[in-house]
């Protein structure tokens, strides 16, 4: 069976998203930044679905502004509403949805992580291809920006997803049904204007970064001045 990633998504509204980065940033900085986020991510994540034979999803959270982020993504993407009533109900609506349509294995992205390469995705997949049910990748704060799924799992997500136990709630539920899960290298989210270290320390090291829109934002509204020390 091929399979899935699902990119999880909001529409950039001023007030909906990046609200923890407010302030210092204003809502309207903080929703233009993750718009280039956005379209960082499921750039990137639309190359890498080509390459590793994925079918590129993005779910879209409220319902009602389907359209809006359908119209932003690459055209080969499928865009759907996210159901539940919170974040892991979500999680676990979408990782059903995409079984009950013959994929396999099933990846899960968020769209907060726009430094994340191909390098944790080929990793996610290789877990599962070596024999593993789970695969996660850590963030910096206690969760996790990928998750890799051989098959939907009843009640791996049925715990607080926005605390920093998150990932080890989530491989206690994924131990309790007899999942064989693997940790791989951690990445890191862009949730408040500190965060923004991570990323100015990845693009110092690394360079070459796949988030090409959210780093000519910060560069261009100098927003890396919320930064002690200065970059």
């Amino acid at each position: 069976m091929a399979g899935v990633v699902v990119v999880f998504a909001k529409a950039p509204l001023p007030g909906t998203v990046k609200t923890r980065m407010t302030p210092p940033l204003t809502p309207v900085e903080a929703a233009r930044l993750y718009a280039c986020m956005l379209d960082d991510v499921l750039e990137h994540t639309a190359r890498l679905a080509r390459a590793f034979d994925l079918e590129p999803v993005v779910a879209v959270h409220p319902a009602s502004r389907v359209g809006e982020v359908a119209r932003r993504a690459p055209r080969w993407f499928r865009a759907v509403p996210q159901w539940g009533r919170d974040l892991g109900a979500r999680m676990e609506a979408a990782a059903r949805l995409a079984a009950a349509g013959g994929f396999s294995p099933i990846l899960m992205r968020g769209s907060d992580s726009p430094a994340l390469d191909a390098d944790h995705l080929e990793a996610a997949l290789g877990a599962l291809r070596e024999g593993a049910d789970l695969a996660l990748c850590p963030d910096l704060d206690g969760g996790y920006n990928l998750v890799a799924l051989r098959e939907p799992v009843r009640g791996l997500f049925a715990h607080p997803m926005s605390t920093r136990t998150v990932l080890e709630d989530t491989l206690e539920r994924g131990r309790e049904a007899g999942l064989r899960a693997e940790v791989l290298r951690p990445g890191f989210d862009l949730d408040t204007a500190t965060d923004l270290r991570w990323l100015a320390e990845a693009r110092r090291r690394r360079g070459g970064l796949p988030c090409p829109r959210t780093l000519s934002y910060l560069d261009s509204e100098d927003l890396w001045r919320h930064l002690v020390p200065r970059v």
